[in-house]
């Protein structure tokens, strides 16, 4: 049973707490992002301005534009187990009633790093900016290790991944007045967030697993290969260029965007100055770390053609035996590990954001 508890954290500049002691202020910075559609060359404006504890970048494009269009993001912190959660949030317009996502991250980069990559001249590489133009107020934490939460001298499990994902969905829950929300993961983040699914079905109203591993998936089975060396620390320092290696993986390059690959690998490498091993250490020796037939909630299996983590002959059976009947599998064409940053994306994009209407 996970107890961690969740709380915001106070930190100079905000705007302080409401009455209930969950909802924190908006803290340090707001950006503006442009509009589906629209070119740097046609913003007209570009104006900062500070109001109380918050930072806004705003653009003002020389055509109008809708409000929800425009997505803004927000960050809030959340407390596990003496650590700070980062969470970082991205809602078209506003967020009243509108259904909540959280995603969770795998092994090697940060929430907002991994689903809200922007890249010029692209509109739909930030996975967080297409489900909030597609009317969900979106959610990315951080795990402790990873992006810019606490990085613990000891690392992290998995089973501490999901008590971290336990503390930011309460605070979540509280910051829109909900009881449940969706949960999306992908790769290392299938797992810890899985066993929160598990533990609190309660507070989930939909799961959807992407590019999820088993224990004799290719990439796990090279990544055996390295146990000694993932035990050597609980970090390891990763090179820019070793970012770039998960996009052509069993992938061909017709899967992928050169741009888009650059952009992920600059900026995992400015975060992620230091990757966590324990994920990796969790993976090789306790895979399966889920049972299926306690996934009482309505879930979708989804991964790309050429993902070297997920396959549908190691994951099928694990797909038969959810509790819930309400379940699809869905394959993506032309994508890899990284779909939702590669060709077949729009495919990955609108099926999760179907499976979560239903």
């Amino acid at each position: 049973m996970m107890s961690s508890r969740a709380s915001p954290v106070a930190r100079p500049g905000t705007q302080g707490f409401s009455k209930a002691g969950w909802v924190p202020a908006l803290q340090n910075h707001a950006r503006m992002i442009f509009p589906a559609g629209m070119t740097r060359a046609e913003a007209a404006v570009k104006m900062r301005f500070l109001l109380p504890g918050i930072f806004v970048c705003c653009v003002l494009a020389a055509a109008p534009v809708r409000a929800d269009d425009i997505t803004t993001g927000v960050e809030y912190f959340a407390e596990s187990a003496g650590n700070k959660i980062r969470i970082w949030e991205k809602v078209a317009g506003t967020a009243d009633g509108k259904p909540v996502i959280v995603l969770a991250h795998g092994s090697g980069t940060a929430g907002q790093g991994s689903f809200d990559l922007q890249v010029p001249d692209e509109t739909d590489t930030s996975l967080m900016d297409v489900l909030a133009r597609d009317g969900f107020d979106v959610f990315a934490p951080d795990m402790r290790g990873f992006g810019l939460s606490t990085h613990p001298e000891t690392g992290v499990t998995t089973v501490e991944a999901a008590e971290d994902l336990n503390a930011a969905v309460d605070v979540i829950r509280a910051l829109r007045h909900t009881d449940k929300v969706h949960v999306v993961a992908w790769s290392w983040g299938t797992q810890y967030a899985g066993l929160f699914v598990i533990a609190h079905p309660e507070k989930v109203s939909r799961f959807v697993s992407y590019a999820q591993m088993h224990a004799n998936s290719p990439d796990i089975l090279k990544r055996r290969e390295r146990l000694e060396e993932f035990r050597k620390g609980p970090y390891m320092d990763v090179p820019e260029a070793a970012w770039k290696k998960r996009f052509s993986s069993m992938t061909p390059e017709t899967a992928n965007g050169q741009d888009v690959i650059d952009a992920f690998a600059r900026e995992a490498a400015r975060v992620e100055t230091r990757s966590p091993t324990g994920p990796h250490i969790d993976m090789v020796t306790k895979l399966p770390m889920l049972d299926a037939d306690k996934i009482t909630v309505p879930t979708l299996m989804i991964h790309g053609q050429f993902d070297d983590v997920a396959d549908i002959d190691g994951l099928m059976p694990f797909f038969k035996a959810l509790a819930n009947p309400e379940k699809s599998y869905v394959i993506v064409p032309n994508a890899g590990h990284m779909a939702h940053l590669q060709e077949g994306r729009s495919l990955l994009q609108s099926e999760i954001a179907g499976f979560l209407r239903r």
